[in-house]
């Protein structure tokens, strides 16, 4: 999650707020697009999406997050 630029409250969000679809092997997916206006490895982007997959276990559990640039 820090490695692709996400926080844990940008996670949080985007399941709470976002986009719920379904996705493969029986996981939800979550969107959400946060505005961002900084660098991200030595490129300026104005937003951030961030998309979380998971599965409902006792709660949700987060498989992966996948965060993208525009």
């Amino acid at each position: 999650m820090q490695e692709r630029g996400a926080t844990e409250e940008e996670v949080v969000a985007t399941m709470r707020e976002g986009e719920r679809f379904s996705a493969k092997f029986g996981r939800t997916g979550f969107r959400r697009n946060f505005p961002f206006g900084s660098e991200w490895l030595g490129r300026r982007y104005s937003t951030k999406q961030v998309e979380a997959y998971a599965v409902q276990e006792r709660g949700w559990l987060v498989i992966t997050v996948i965060v993208k640039y525009y």
